[in-house]
């Protein structure tokens, strides 16, 4: 509970404080002196200050109160002070807001304001040591982080911050990584980071992108081909899984791997194992198997579409990459990253990169720099130069339709912006704060 210091050398105030605020539960402690006080905020944890302006006797200029403030401030910068004040002194107070002062009360004070002033304060405060605490948090993480080869990847988001924590991690081990998210939003670049961290850095590192091979081709490319294996196969060619012996093989667009090449995956992940085409001599390799996919792999497999032993086979540890649209901190320092000192993003360009929902992810976004440092005047980017389409409304909802789980969960997408959750859950913001307070849910 935050202790709150009141100050003053009337202690018939101190005391009649006091009772006020143990209405609302808060705990205080009361001093008569200037010295008094000083020594228990070194002794004590104060949340907020209560302060009169003047302490001795026939004494109404306010400067043992500016003294006694500037103090405190030196000893907790940044702790709450509310002022009271008489009329003679009030110009000086008004000068210690504009110095910091959290607020002034005359004397006699309102109760009720006073109540609220105190309330709203100390949330105020709670607020930014929680805010301080994940700032803290954040950079010491940052640190640890900074130790790992992170393939250029720029640490601004708690979710980036999480998926690389949990990548370093699993990087040492020989598990099977599976790593889920929408297209363009990075998922090789942390395959990289995997392999650069590993005990296999420096051995066979081997991308083949399944999506972009043809079916009848699927097999010869990841296990190899005899000459004269089929009509075109003139040589001798070994496959992926070869070619990554005794290191790592990162398979992208792994739902696309049709019925016939799963199970031939299957085996070889189960026991090394495999034959080239047009061969029955059995080769045996040793590999570490980093897989990727923007698919519901889940789906798929209640769909029929793919095998549940080979999903739980490459599924050793799941690494889930966030869409750029839930990692917005990322978006200006990426967009300034792209640039490379090429071109300036004006304060309009900014805003509409912020407000821009990313369906193409990191990808679309450097694509739109690049088009935009290529296209700008005088090198400074404007809205008109990202020339971002507007993505299409959502579909209307019903406010009755909306259910806590749903607003709460469309409020943290989108960092508690009651705006940006409303139009995500198509519906106006004065909506959502209707239906967000008839179900007592708060931001």
């Amino acid at each position: 509970m935050d202790c709150i210091l009141i100050i003053d050398d009337n202690p018939a105030i101190g005391e009649a404080l006091s009772l006020l605020l143990e209405l609302d539960g808060h705990r205080t402690r009361c001093c008569t002196t200037p010295e008094e006080a000083l020594q228990l905020v070194e002794e004590e944890e104060v949340g907020l200050v209560i302060q009169d302006m003047n302490f001795s006797a026939d004494t109404t200029s306010g400067e043992e109160g500016r003294s006694l403030f500037h103090a405190l401030q030196a000893k907790a910068p940044g702790l709450p002070v509310i002022l009271l004040t008489a009329w003679t002194d009030l110009a000086m107070a008004v000068e210690l807001v504009k110095a910091g002062a959290a607020d002034y009360l005359g004397k006699p004070w309102d109760d009720q304001k006073l109540r609220l002033t105190v309330n709203n304060l100390l949330e105020l405060s709670r607020l930014r040591r929680q805010a301080r605490a994940r700032e803290y948090q954040q950079a010491n993480r940052k640190r640890q982080l900074s130790q790992f080869d992170l393939c250029g990847i720029l640490l601004h988001s708690p979710a980036m911050l999480d998926l690389l924590d949990t990548t370093t991690r699993v990087a040492a081990s020989d598990l099977p990584v599976l790593i889920t998210g929408p297209n363009g939003a990075g998922k090789e670049r942390i395959a990289d980071v995997l392999q650069a961290n590993s005990p296999l850095k420096g051995r066979p590192y081997i991308k083949v992108n399944v999506g972009a091979l043809p079916p009848e081709l699927m097999e010869a490319e990841l296990f190899g081909v005899e000459p004269g294996a089929f009509t075109g196969a003139s040589k001798r060619r070994i496959g992926r899984f070869e070619a990554a012996d005794g290191g790592t093989l990162f398979l992208d667009e792994l739902g696309n791997l049709p019925l016939s090449g799963q199970v031939k995956l299957l085996r070889v992940l189960q026991t090394g194992e495999f034959e080239r085409l047009g061969c029955h001599q059995t080769r045996r390799v040793s590999v570490r198997v980093i897989s990727a996919t923007n698919a519901d792999l889940v789906a798929a497999i209640h769909a029929g579409t793919f095998r549940e032993d080979l999903y739980y086979r490459l599924n050793g540890v799941q690494l889930a990459l966030p869409p750029l649209a839930e990692r917005e901190e990322e978006i200006l320092p990426l967009a300034e990253h792209f640039l490379d000192g090429k071109a300036s993003l004006s304060d309009a360009a900014r805003q509409t990169l912020l407000a821009h929902p990313w369906p193409g992810n990191v990808r679309e976004l450097e694509n739109a720099i690049a088009r935009a440092a290529l296209l700008c005047r005088d090198a400074v980017i404007t809205p008109a130069d990202l020339a971002l389409q507007a993505p299409p409304p959502p579909p209307p909802t019903s406010p009755s339709d909306l259910d806590a789980a749903t607003i709460t969960d469309a409020l943290a997408r989108h960092g508690g912006m009651v705006a940006r959750a409303a139009r995500s859950l198509g519906v106006s913001r004065q909506q959502l704060y209707r239906r967000m307070e008839k179900l007592a849910v708060s931001k």
